[in-house]
């Protein structure tokens, strides 16, 4: 992870109180539950837009886009036929049309325990973000399934349609709990191994995990799953307001280490931590992989509109 294990998992342990949840603060308001209807909104305009045609199967049905041509066979619905050719070639021939087929999307949040660090916001953000992005799905008549993780699947609601169940998604983000170790290869094996059918991924991560997140966003991939990951960031990761002689530990493990904290040491902290966040967009950069950063200080809706605008969430 470079430069003392990227100062013990971004000095994930200075003072152990950190590590609370700010409990106080309900997770979604009535403010936040108006911002989603307004977000829904938004998607059904980019549902309509030069989106839809994307969710189209490779299935023929009864849709009102022209596919194909197929011969005529008796018992056929004869509303279907195509006169315009019969009259020019005398053949009978069936209009097949392209059917619209709902996406699958499942939303992964990390709650591994750096998620938790500094009051959790990381953890706090992710959760609204995932409620946020269901209730699209939700309202937009998608399969949405939620699922949590650390070192493997931690908790995992079940696939449900219909924006009315958006309530079902607050009680379960609402009483998801960070802790443990990062695995993000363990857990998503776990994830593809449960579910088989195809669909969306989005990945709500701070991406700090010791053994690399690149394997863990290769086992999407090579099991046909679309990526999307929208990278947790704070702050606090960057920046953390250390000096002398101190003792850090890692927030996962409980690992300790006694470090010089100095100016010199805080700024190739910065580089190391600049550097690693360069590797992961160069990364999903280089497989088409969508990445969005997610700053705790920018608020949810107007993180939610970039992904929508982008095009990588409703397809």
């Amino acid at each position: 992870m470079g430069l003392l294990d990227r100062l013990t998992s971004a000095l994930g342990g200075r003072t152990k109180r950190e590590l609370r949840d700010d409990s106080d603060e309900v997770l979604f308001d009535d403010d936040f539950q108006r911002k989603l209807e307004y977000l829904a909104l938004v998607s059904r305009r980019v549902f309509s837009g030069r989106l839809r045609a994307q969710r189209r199967t490779k299935k023929t049905g009864s849709g009102i886009e022209f596919a194909d041509h197929r011969e005529y066979q008796p018992g056929d619905d004869l509303r279907y036929l195509d006169w315009n050719v019969y009259q020019r070639f005398g053949r009978l021939l069936i209009r097949l049309f392209e059917e619209e087929e709902d996406l699958s999307v499942y939303v992964v949040v990390d709650a591994s325990a750096s998620m938790a660090f500094g009051g959790a916001k990381k953890f706090r953000h992710a959760r609204r973000l995932a409620a946020a992005l269901a209730y699209v799905g939700l309202a937009n008549l998608d399969r949405v399934t939620i699922v949590t993780t650390a070192d493997d699947v931690i908790e995992h609601l079940p696939e449900t349609r219909g924006k009315g169940r958006i309530f079902r998604v607050f009680r379960f983000l609402e009483a998801a709990k960070a802790g443990g170790s990062t695995d993000l290869y363990s857990a998503l094996r776990t994830f593809v191994a449960r579910h088989k059918r195809k669909g969306l991924v989005v990945l709500l991560t701070d991406l700090f995990d010791p053994k690399g997140f690149e394997a863990g966003l290769n086992v999407l991939r090579y099991n046909k799953f679309d990526a999307y990951v929208v990278h947790i960031l704070d702050g606090a990761d960057k920046a953390p307001q250390l000096a002398g002689d101190v003792i850090v530990y890692d927030c996962e493990t409980g690992d300790e280490r006694e470090v010089t904290v100095t100016a010199d040491v805080l700024g190739k902290y910065a580089r190391a931590y600049d550097a690693f966040i360069a590797s992961a967009e160069r990364f999903c950069a280089g497989r088409q992989v969508p990445y969005l950063q997610a700053n705790v200080n920018v608020p949810v809706d107007e993180l939610v509109l970039r992904i929508l605008r982008r095009g990588g969430f409703v397809k």
